[in-house]
């Protein structure tokens, strides 16, 4: 089985080079572009023969420019306990983050719709345990609830999908459509609450 380039030879120089070509990757889709792998070389003043060592075609690359963050939650140490303001707290760190990464979201959501796509990071399921994180107090206050189903529920609407749709269909502006998803995260725990049941 052959050896991957990088893990030969000058291992901390060719991770700083594959970090500057990320690094790159990420300006350039944050500028709007979709870049190749020669123009991240560009942008990061390294050889085209040299870039493509690392990542053989673009679908790699832009891969590899999703963000890398997964932390365990996205709420803080000191985050409400109560169910309603504790998921208020979680859908505006949510919608920060997506809006933080949504050039990088975006690009991996139109590589997630090419047909026979690798499965890529964005559809994981990394913010539906974030979701189940910040209703954990349910357990106590509304046994009945499916917390699981309804993290799915608040998922399916109000991720980054979403987001892109409210802002370039329906012409919102980021802060109307975060506002937006907040109050469909709400009205989905409200109802789950009420009833039990949720739409997923």
């Amino acid at each position: 089985m052959a050896t991957p380039y990088e893990s030969t030879g000058r291992t901390a120089q060719k991770s700083r080079t594959r970090l500057a070509l990320v690094a790159a990757t990420r300006e350039l889709l944050a500028a709007g572009l979709t870049p190749k792998v020669e123009d991240a070389a560009e942008r990061a003043g390294i050889s085209r023969t040299t870039a493509y060592r690392y990542f053989p075609n673009q679908r790699s690359l832009l891969m590899a420019a999703h963000p890398t963050i997964s932390p365990e939650t996205l709420l803080p140490a000191d985050a409400p306990t109560d169910p309603t303001a504790r998921l208020d707290a979680f859908m505006t760190a949510f919608t920060a983050y997506n809006f933080t990464w949504e050039p990088q979201l975006r690009t991996s959501l139109r590589l997630s719709l090419e047909p026979d796509a690798d499965r890529p990071v964005l559809r994981q399921g990394r913010a539906i345990g974030w979701i189940a994180d910040a209703l954990t107090p349910l357990r106590d206050t509304d046994p009945h609830v499916d917390a699981h189903r309804l993290a799915v529920a608040i998922r399916s609407a109000t991720g980054i999908e979403t987001l892109i749709w409210l802002v370039d269909i329906a012409g919102y502006s980021r802060e109307q459509a975060a506002e937006t998803v907040r109050a469909t995260a709400h009205a989905l725990l409200a109802a789950a609450r009420r009833t039990g049941v949720t739409a997923a």
